[in-house]
């Protein structure tokens, strides 16, 4: 149910021979098996995969690409008759994959086939239907006498007038265009991709909003790309609130990114657009703090370069900002598919994150459910990270992202804690709406994973106080000495302590209450029994419930927690309370084979209690029976419950 589930190994979880050690033996098939027995490597099949394949980290700021449903509020009869969507999935491999919202208004479509003037990706039917076409370069331009139409308008010749809007109404609100430019750009990302929900058409909001500037971060990106977030931007927002628009270009290697980008942004829009170059590469936060120093909007905006804003995506957000400067707004995060620039809408949605810092969908919060209304403000723990909005003073004061951190990862976390701790808030927008391409290659290093992990670190120790060793047990990492240098942090802690911020206590309780909490363990890591040294206690495939043994590897399956209770858990920690817990490893006292089961449904609080200190022996206090290994010879190593014989185990790390 978490990221743990099995898949290929992917960015920052590298193979044996990548963390310098000797790679295992290539070993045949766990699937028909017997549960509790190491495999032989006179048995291997060369190029069979393991039976517990490692994890893949979720990409730090990308949405699900394809969403299963959530488990559903208790409470969630009575919102559906009031009108209310249906909770998110709390299921995937990084958090909630979330489904398409509920049912669209009469006659709308995901897909654009059917709705003239809506374009919906890359099919010659749509295009012709949107006015537009690819041209070589895999750009969108109008088809020759047409412009593409937008925002549910009908397709018009270019000498004739602008088409109402159904019900008489003008398109568009007749505002002034930007000196310079044209109101419509013919590289639009789309127009009106999907329609607004009927509950957001309702809203109403001041005329007098604050000016944003939007930033956009790139690296090797596709020009096309780049364009149809400026294109989309600049559509989809207001003239009178777009102060401007900043291109941060973190050393890109490629030619089109460097002159003819410049050429073309100057020449469209002189004025609104500027172009910032990093000397080096900086990574995504030290490139986004270059953009905020450059910017002049009241309001600054930070978002990928690849992504497609909604009409009306603006307003609700720069409202909620001019209430309260202390307020940070995530629009609601649709996907893009890449292949054919689909748009894909998301259900609604509150952001949180794993232990290791890993960011992933959760349910919003049970008092949005009970309210009714789906176009309120959803509080959220920390965000995604693709998108952000906030008011650029207050962004100052808080101390901007961490400029400590490298690339990203770990930076969207640390910003949801610090605004929560130090006066501010963070929410999700329903009604402020940005579609994001998650791509398949990643232009900064692939080890993201690392960096991840060094970040994470930055943050446990400068803001989560006693809970810092969570994040230390979910990467396996010892508390002291981890072996990764993360850097000075001296400067964030006294920014904590001048800004005169919360405890991290009191984050949990208020702010993120569903994060489950590991207080009670007093081990953690691999464990290793003297007789076997080179194979692990791990939780095997998932389905036969049977703790095993297998080669050392330290990721999550076999990562071992024993507590201050006698408990032994097995597996990666577990993320909120709506989704499954580590398992307890248990002697039901009938089967020579240990059982990982749910901690909470084991009757017999003796079955899964264990007696056990570092080099000794593992024995369970109801049946007196010790975890040990069976050396079978060329059938293999056993993992059993037997009668004790005075065999030690040691785990890898401990909390003093």
């Amino acid at each position: 149910a978490r990221h743990l589930r099995a898949a290929p190994r992917g960015p920052g979880r590298p193979g044996p021979s990548e963390r310098g050690q000797t790679p295992a033996p290539a070993l045949r098939r766990e699937r028909g098996r017997r549960p509790g027995r190491a495999l032989g490597t006179e048995q291997a099949a060369p190029g069979a995969p393991l039976h517990t394949e490692l994890p893949a980290p979720p990409p730090p700021c990308s949405p699900p690409s394809r969403p299963p449903p959530l488990p559903e509020h208790p409470r969630r009869g009575a919102g559906r008759a009031a009108g209310r969507p249906r909770p998110p999935g709390v299921r995937g491999s990084h958090g909630p994959r979330l489904p398409r919202a509920s049912p669209e208004p009469e006659g709308a479509r995901v897909r654009g086939e059917g709705r003239p003037g809506v374009f919906d990706g890359f099919t010659e039917k749509s295009q012709s239907a949107a006015g537009v076409e690819l041209d070589r370069g895999g750009r969108l331009r109008a088809l020759p006498g047409q412009v593409p139409a937008h925002r549910g308008a009908q397709r018009r010749r270019l000498p004739r007038a602008p088409a109402a809007r159904r019900g008489g109404q003008p398109q568009r609100a007749q505002r002034q265009p930007h000196p310079g430019r044209r109101p419509e750009a013919p590289l639009a990302a789309g127009g009106h991709r999907l329609p607004p929900a009927e509950w957001c058409k309702e809203l109403k909001y001041a005329k007098e909003l604050p000016q944003i500037s939007i930033i956009f971060i790139f690296v090797n990106e596709a020009l096309s790309v780049i364009l149809r977030s400026v294109h989309s931007a600049v559509n989809h927002t207001p003239t009178h609130l777009l102060k401007e628009i900043i291109l941060v270009d973190d050393n890109s290697d490629e030619e089109e990114l460097k002159a003819p980008l410049e050429e073309y942004v100057h020449k469209r829009y002189p004025g609104l657009v500027k172009v910032v170059r990093n000397q080096k590469r900086e990574g995504l936060i030290r490139a986004r703090i270059e953009g905020w120093k450059v910017a002049t909007g009241q309001v600054t905006g930070f978002f990928d370069a690849h992504v497609e804003f909604t009409a009306g995506w603006a307003e609700p957000v720069l409202s909620r900002i001019q209430e309260n400067r202390k307020r940070v707004i995530l629009p609601s995060i649709d996907n893009i598919k890449q292949d054919t620039f689909e748009v894909q809408r998301y259900e609604n949605s509150a952001h949180g994150y794993s232990w290791e810092l890993w960011c992933m969908y959760i349910s919003p919060p049970k008092d949005w459910w009970d309210a009714g209304d789906p176009s309120l403000p959803i509080r959220t723990p920390a965000m995604i990270g693709c998108s952000f909005v906030v008011n650029r003073k207050f962004f100052g004061e808080i101390g901007l992202l961490d400029p400590g951190m490298d690339v990203y990862g770990g930076e969207n976390i640390e910003l949801g804690i610090k605004v929560w701790l130090c006066g501010g808030s963070m929410e999700v927008l329903p009604c402020s709406r940005v579609a994001h391409i998650e791509r398949k290659k990643k232009p900064y290093n692939s080890n993201i994973g690392f960096y991840t992990k060094r970040n994470a670190l930055r943050v446990a120790e400068v803001w989560m106080d006693d809970y810092k060793s969570h994040v230390y047990i979910a990467w396996n990492l010892p508390l002291e000495n981890p072996g990764i240098d993360i850097g000075d942090v001296s400067e964030r802690r006294a920014l904590r302590k001048s800004l005169k911020c919360k405890n991290f206590q009191w984050y949990l309780d208020h702010v993120y209450p569903e994060m489950r909490r590991y207080n009670n363990t007093i081990a953690y890591g691999e464990l290793r029994n003297n007789k076997a040294k080179d194979v692990c206690l791990d939780q095997g495939p998932l389905e036969n419930h049977t703790a095993i043994l297998y080669p050392c590897h330290g990721w999550g399956p076999q990562l071992a927690r024993y507590t201050k209770e006698g408990f032994l858990h097995l597996g990666a920690l577990g993320t909120t309370t709506l989704l499954p817990d580590t398992r307890c490893l248990v002697d039901n006292s009938k089967s020579r084979l240990p059982q990982l089961l749910d901690c909470d449904k084991v009757k017999s609080s003796l079955y899964k209690r264990w007696n056990f200190i570092q080099n000794g022996a593992i024995m369970n206090k109801g049946t007196g029976r010790c975890l040990e290994v069976e050396n079978r010879g060329l059938a293999g190593i056993d993992l059993i419950l037997r009668s004790c014989t005075g065999q030690r185990w040691t785990i890898k790390n401990s909390i003093k």
